[in-house]
């Protein structure tokens, strides 16, 4: 069941079509399996288990909303692509539609989790975005944030996605602190494949590819086999070390933020 809380134009934040082209692509791909995984793990850490309350803001393909199904969350997807949620819609499942860089109404439910995956770098005020993600936590919710890391990395890539920006930790955590929340800590996620995308993007010269989807799925390559395999072992060795705080730096960072201790809420502005 679809429910609307507010629309927008979704290609203001990302192509429709590489949402809508590239589910397959994306569904199987080992970078986005990771961060679920990632994610899943960070919820038990924090307590957060089934069956838990948890809205995934910007749900695009699905990936991270099937994963929390499948684990027993009571699991709530937003989006701002109409098409994309009514690709998602299951007569079990919730999903919203919504623009961030709008204001929400003033009735919201509520949620142990807020999860922003790679979001709010799409919206020009992701402050705005923030605050209006922090105003669906429950008392003692936990927010969840993560975002591209490194603008020394912007690229070709970025564009295409529609990214306003890449973060360094004290920029998400201003961002965050805006929001009236309190930030627990910021970790950094991807370390080992820095370099090789900063050789990457060196390397890289555009190519005339028909569309946005083309450029994106051309970016999403991967290697002949057994580079899979390696980057999977890479993905697990990192997950080991971004949930114990070892890396000192990444291609994504990693929020997680709460209320005040006094509960207080955000306003709606």
């Amino acid at each position: 069941m679809i429910v609307s809380w507010s629309s927008g134009t979704p290609g203001a934040h990302m192509d429709d079509d590489i949402l809508l082209c590239l589910r397959d692509v994306i569904a199987r791909h080992p970078w986005w399996l990771a961060r679920r995984e990632l994610v899943l793990a960070l919820l038990r850490e924090l307590g957060i288990r089934p069956p838990s309350a948890v809205l995934e803001a910007g749900c695009g393909w699905g990936v991270n909303l099937e994963g929390l199904e499948a684990a027993g969350y009571q699991v709530t997807g937003l989006d701002i692509s109409r098409k994309m949620l009514d690709r998602l819609d299951r007569d079990t499942r919730c999903l919203v539609e919504a623009d961030l860089s709008h204001v929400l109404p003033n009735s919201l439910p509520c949620y142990d989790s807020v999860l922003a995956l790679d979001v709010i770098e799409h919206i020009d005020d992701d402050h705005h975005a923030t605050r209006q993600l922090a105003r669906l936590l429950n008392p003692t919710g936990r927010l969840i944030v993560s975002v591209p890391a490194l603008p020394e990395l912007f690229s070709e890539f970025d564009e295409i996605q529609g990214h306003r920006r890449r973060y360094s930790a004290q920029a998400l955590r201003n961002c965050i602190e805006s929001a009236g929340l309190v930030v627990n800590s910021i970790r950094w996620w991807g370390q080992w494949m820095v370099r090789p995308l900063l050789s990457r993007k060196a390397k890289r010269h555009s190519r005339p590819d028909k569309s946005n989807a083309d450029v994106y799925r051309r970016y999403l390559e991967l290697p002949p086999w057994p580079g899979p395999l390696a980057m999977n072992i890479m993905f697990r060795i990192d997950h080991w070390r971004t949930l114990r705080c070892r890396n000192v730096t990444g291609t994504s960072l990693i929020a997680i933020a709460e209320r005040p201790s006094q509960g207080s809420y955000p306003t709606a502005s």
